[in-house]
């Protein structure tokens, strides 16, 4: 169910696998995605799971490959959610709230979890393709910086390799402008990208350390893979803060 996860002083992290779930058919497992044609109710039940696994109330946005950060508040959070169970449309979000697992959902795109030493901020960023040249993660390093983050750290989930996705060359000579670190070159030495990559190198620009969690998504039929299987489940990104973590307000650094 959780094929990495880190916990340390009330800082939860964790990147699903399809493990341990009660979907069927092609979302065999622990689909979390509700946008995927799943049974509503089984992806409840994986949803309930992975709140179970990680004691984290699990939050989700409807993603659309944009650049678009929400902040996750209160108000946000008692707002009708939409039919698959999202509290806005963003593909970032980022809370101070205890108790919430910001989740990210993928199925080959990136998930990237951040979180600060210094205040109780945690965010999260679905970065695909359009989503890494559109700038979603340095969006989100920003965001957080402006609402007091001082010592960010980055945490980069399994994602599809540049080895398997190929894409025209003009496809790649885009990415390139936006991340040089993206270009790389698929199985057959056709033109490809390396999302992840790309992001690693957008995360260094911004003086954000990181660590990077291995494993390609389309190689390794632990994760859910569009590219691999077409119609398909969502694995899942989750960062947040225990209910019972204490809150260091910005104040008191």
């Amino acid at each position: 169910m959780l094929a990495w996860s880190g916990t340390e002083d009330g800082l939860v992290r964790a990147f699903t696998d399809r493990s341990g779930g009660v979907s069927q058919g092609v979302y065999d497992g622990l689909n979390l995605g509700g946008h995927v044609g799943d049974d509503p109710e089984r992806v409840r039940a994986n949803r309930e799971l992975v709140e179970q696994a990680t004691g984290l109330r699990l939050v989700l946005a409807d993603q659309v490959h944009g650049a678009e950060v929400l902040h996750v508040t209160d108000e946000v959070l008692r707002r009708e959610p939409s039919p698959t169970g999202g509290v806005g449309t963003a593909d970032a979000m980022v809370t101070d709230l205890p108790g919430l697992g910001l989740g990210v959902l993928v199925a080959d795109c990136t998930p990237v979890l951040l979180h600060d030493l210094d205040v109780p901020l945690v965010g999260v960023a679905h970065a695909g393709r359009p989503g890494m040249l559109a700038g979603v993660v340095p969006a989100l390093v920003a965001a957080m910086r402006d609402l007091g983050a001082g010592r960010l750290e980055a945490t980069v989930g399994p994602s599809v390799c540049g080895r398997c996705y190929e894409v025209p060359a003009q496809m790649r000579d885009q990415a390139a402008d936006a991340a040089p670190a993206a270009v790389a070159v698929s199985w057959t030495g056709t033109p490809a990208i390396d999302v992840a990559a790309g992001v690693v190198a957008q995360l260094t620009a911004a003086q954000v350390p990181l660590t990077w969690v291995p494993g390609c998504a389309r190689e390794d039929r632990r994760w859910y893979s569009h590219r691999r299987d077409g119609v398909t489940g969502r694995f899942a990104g989750v960062v947040g803060r225990a209910p019972t973590a204490r809150a260091v307000a910005a104040s008191d650094v």
